[in-house]
């Protein structure tokens, strides 16, 4: 039973830590959002070479709550969370993308969640697109590799008659619950969590680069006894791929490496070799067809940029 609570917040003992990499003008909204409301935002850049930084300390210059760590390289996602979450005060730590803007309401809603649920290790709000339309990742299941199978050959279109069988881990195509709902996983680019579920499940793990990070740690929350909870009403827009537009192939092979790590670490003892094996080929075919047709379109604006 997920407890809910009315009083209002009046201070939030929060620490946001913003990983940056290249997400220009972008960032300092994120920043101008979150620093009215919290204890302290600390952005750890993963050595960007745009101009993110510089209109940071330009419009923060006199902000005391800000602070910049900078890696002299990119260190990825997980790794840059966990230098972030060392040097936080907060009690609650907040993770959030730099392609994200917080509303007045949705942060404080979501610790008032998760100190009336003492179970609760983890919050995560509703991600929704400029529109306000509900954009995937907020709220999911574990994409076990069986899940994996239903969704990449269609077989989901079978859950209305063998729901258990053909479950869909996208939950953001079911209608929105009434009040905070406990799910498997949230997403990475908006995570509030308590310093002290950190401290009995560890740090992120940096073997991950970027994506799939998040739900190695949802399933290292549960595994550990702690609630991941869903924040129905508590909104944030998330404009989403900011960072990885440069540079989509090197994103993907990182995001498909990290499928694979994710699976073997999790779920290698729990089906047969074969199946494993029809995984990760089913892994690397993905990411070759995606990585042909981003080479494709690139190729083909080349040569409309030779044209001209």
């Amino acid at each position: 039973m997920v407890a809910e609570v009315n009083t209002p917040t009046d201070h939030l003992p929060v620490s946001v830590i913003v990983v940056n990499y290249n997400a220009g003008q972008i960032l300092a909204e994120c920043i101008h959002s979150a620093l009215p409301q919290v204890s302290e935002v600390l952005v750890v850049d993963n050595a960007s070479s745009d101009f993110s930084l510089e209109l940071c300390t330009q419009r923060f210059r006199e902000e005391p709550k800000l602070r910049i760590i900078r890696n002299a390289s990119n260190l990825g996602f997980a790794t840059a969370c966990n230098i972030g979450a060392a040097q936080a005060i907060a009690p609650y730590l907040l993770f959030l993308n730099p392609d994200c803007v917080l509303s007045d309401d949705s942060l404080p809603r979501m610790v008032q969640v998760l100190e009336a649920n003492p179970s609760a290790g983890m919050i995560g709000g509703l991600l929704i697109n400029q529109d306000g339309t509900e954009q995937a990742g907020g709220r999911r299941a574990i994409p076990t590799p069986w899940r994996s199978f239903v969704r990449a050959f269609g077989l989901y279109h079978f859950e209305r008659y063998w729901p258990r069988l053909f479950f869909d881990f996208h939950l953001h195509k079911q209608a929105l619950p009434t009040g905070p709902l406990e799910v498997e996983a949230v997403s990475g680019a908006l995570m509030l969590v308590h310093q002290k579920a950190i401290e009995d499940v560890g740090p992120w793990d940096e073997s991950y680069f970027i994506h799939c990070e998040d739900l190695d740690w949802c399933m290292r929350f549960q595994k550990k006894g702690w609630q991941i909870l869903f924040v129905p009403d508590a909104p944030v827009v998330h404009y989403k791929g900011t960072c990885s537009r440069s540079r989509p192939i090197f994103v993907e092979w990182h995001k498909h490496k990290g499928m694979m790590r994710f699976y073997r670490k999790f779920f290698r003892h729990e089906y047969p070799g074969v199946v494993m094996w029809l995984v990760a080929l089913g892994v690397w075919l993905r990411f070759g067809t995606i990585a042909t047709i981003y080479s494709v379109r690139r190729a083909g604006r080349l040569v409309g940029l030779g044209r001209e």
